[in-house]
């Protein structure tokens, strides 16, 4: 119900939890800006925002929209639910729950007066609830967006990390920064080292040597990890793709050893005993042939 009050007045540069908005949203945005020159990027992370927003300024910031009493004490109980911890019962002070269903909304509206102050100072900044990056032309405007941004975040209450939030000039070879699960570096894009690492634990407890099941059941457990991450890195650097792939037809096929009696992890012959196209037939999804087809598709 209170969600179009504040949407009206939210910014467009912010991409979190609003409706018809979404991360691939802010990551165009971000690759628009970068093709455009603006290289010197304030990668900055809020330290530990949820937990840290202030209640008394919180909601004075929601009546500013909202009158009706009823509604702002509903909301105040979202804050104060006693939380549960070490069999110790306490009420939190500050800080919005995390999976109430207010939070999201929470979250943006508390930063709005910070988007609003950046977006008044000129600067390109996208924000993704508490994940942000400021795109810049220069040295001298990252510097002064990185000063603005931390006086504006300290006045709210919070505070910038100090070992997570940096400047970066993408132009220098090795330079780098991370934004919404990708990892920018050398004018393209790939999944950051967590990207990979989870996606790697999943497929792992999928293809357990020790799994019982059938090899279709297995594929088809793989291929709902793969087409979904397929669908949000898609626009990855090529090379990511066929990495994944062996990785993943490795797995597979040191169950396929453990079956005839074989120890240890794929090496050696497995390659010509289980080809890749012994797993195209058996309807393994492939990204290296998924992004070829989004080629293809995007060149007509």
């Amino acid at each position: 119900m209170i969600e179009p009050i504040f949407e009206n007045a939210f910014v467009t540069h912010s991409y979190g939890f609003r409706p018809r908005r979404g991360c691939k949203d802010a990551l165009r945005e971000v690759e628009k800006l970068l093709r455009a020159g603006y290289t010197h990027v304030v990668d900055a992370d809020i330290k530990a925002y949820f937990d840290n927003i202030p209640h008394e300024q919180l909601m004075a910031d929601i009546g500013q929209y909202i009158a009706d009493g009823r509604v702002l004490e509903l909301i105040g109980s979202f804050l104060k639910q006693d939380v549960l911890e070490d069999m110790r019962l306490w009420t939190p002070e500050k800080g919005s729950p995390q999976g109430a269903v207010i939070s999201p909304l929470i979250a943006n509206l508390y930063l709005h007066p910070v988007d609003v102050a950046m977006a008044a100072a000129g600067l390109e900044m996208i924000r993704y609830a508490d994940d942000l990056v400021v795109l810049c032309r220069s040295e001298a405007e990252a510097q002064m967006a990185l000063d603005l941004l931390r006086k504006l975040t300290m006045e709210r209450g919070l505070a910038l990390h100090p070992d997570k939030t940096k400047l970066v000039n993408v132009s220098i070879p090795g330079k780098s920064f991370d934004f919404l699960g990708y990892h920018f570096e050398r004018g393209t894009r790939w999944p950051r080292s967590k990207s990979m690492k989870k996606l790697k634990e999943t497929i792992r407890s999928k293809t357990k040597r020790s799994n019982g099941m059938s090899l279709e059941e297995i594929i088809d457990e793989v291929n709902g990890t793969l087409r979904g991450w397929f669908e949000y890195f898609k626009h990855s650097y090529k090379w990511t793709f066929p990495i994944v792939d062996k990785w993943v037809r490795r797995r597979i096929r040191s169950i396929l050893r453990k079956r005839i009696r074989l120890h240890g992890i794929s090496r050696g012959y497995d390659h010509y005993h289980w080809p890749n196209a012994f797993f195209r037939d058996h309807g393994l999804f492939s990204l290296v042939d998924a992004h070829a087809a989004l080629l293809r598709s995007s060149s007509r």
